[in-house]
């Protein structure tokens, strides 16, 4: 039997920025996790390009990029260059789970480098190619879910307070 595919894989539509979409976030996971001893792979997998028949019909170059499918810490991606018609909205993002604030600064850094992230808050960024993403401590789902709800609340009213979310200031305001 062949490989097994993942069963559900995000497929992110760009204008014509896929493959440099897909190094740009390989680059920061990379980054970001080179220390980590338990970093799953970042890299492509594959590529595929326009041919004569579809590159007409999507008024795009024969042989430029038509799709990449890429590893970001062991999940597959796959971006598409379909043109123009589809932009990307805040009402999809992509969840990033850190264990440390190394990892948090890390990719909030490394992912909003060209984009937008002032214009976000609670954990959330957007990138220079558009796509949203939320940078967001393992931590804080802990605490935010605390069987204790003054405890709970105080976390949730920290964390709408920041853009970047700060682990320690979370915990202060859990401690009260």
């Amino acid at each position: 039997m062949g490989t097994s595919i993942q069963r559900i894989r995000p497929c992110l539509w760009f204008d014509s920025e896929a493959e440099e979409a897909a190094r740009f976030y390989i680059k920061v996971f990379q980054s970001v996790l080179s220390s980590a001893s338990e970093a799953a792979p970042s890299k492509i997998l594959e590529m595929s390009y326009y041919t004569p028949a579809n590159a007409v019909m999507a008024g795009k170059a024969v042989g430029s990029v038509l799709t990449v499918t890429f590893l970001l810490s062991g999940q597959e991606h796959m971006g598409i260059n379909g043109g123009p018609v589809f932009q990307f909205s805040e009402a999809i993002s992509l969840c990033v789970h850190c264990k440390t604030q190394e990892e948090v600064d890390g990719f909030w850094y490394g992912l909003s480098d060209g984009g937008d992230p002032s214009a976000q808050q609670c954990g959330w960024l957007k990138d220079k190619f558009g796509v949203s993403w939320q940078i967001i401590p393992d931590v804080l789902l802990e605490l935010m879910s605390d069987a204790n709800p003054e405890k709970a609340q105080r976390v949730v009213q920290a964390m709408l307070s920041m853009k970047k979310l700060d682990i320690s200031l979370l915990k202060h305001a859990y401690e009260g």
